[in-house]
């Protein structure tokens, strides 16, 4: 069974910073994209980034150059360190990896649990 499990939510004031990171665990025979998405209340979902395996990167127009997401394939693991965090950055983040597992023919979107940021003084 692939779980993703995320970390690193929260609340901080506007103008800071925090790091998300999302880890897969389980039989994963291969994984290829991996990205953050964000829910705000009343709105739909929304890609904020997502990182190809080579590491070529995609962001969200509002969140370039505040943003940078990062992977470690060893570790089966995506981060999003977010610096100059801004009220309208308030919403639930949740990770994406699209991966094969060990003994299965296709490859799946795995979604994280979702973790709550704050940005609020």
């Amino acid at each position: 069974q692939v779980q993703l499990v995320e970390s690193g939510g929260g609340l901080v004031q506007p103008g800071g910073s925090l790091r998300l990171s999302c880890a897969a665990s389980g039989s994963i025979f291969s994984i290829s994209d991996m990205g953050w998405y964000r829910q705000a209340p009343g709105k739909q979902r929304e890609l904020v980034a997502n990182i190809t395996p080579g590491g070529t990167t995609n962001y969200a127009d509002s969140v370039k150059g505040r943003f940078t997401i990062s992977r470690d394939n060893a570790k089966n693991t995506v981060y999003l360190q977010m610096n100059s965090l801004k009220p309208e950055d308030t919403a639930v983040y949740y990770c994406n990896q699209f991966l094969l597992p060990v003994g299965v023919r296709t490859w799946s979107n795995y979604w994280g649990q979702g973790t709550q940021v704050t940005v609020s003084s």
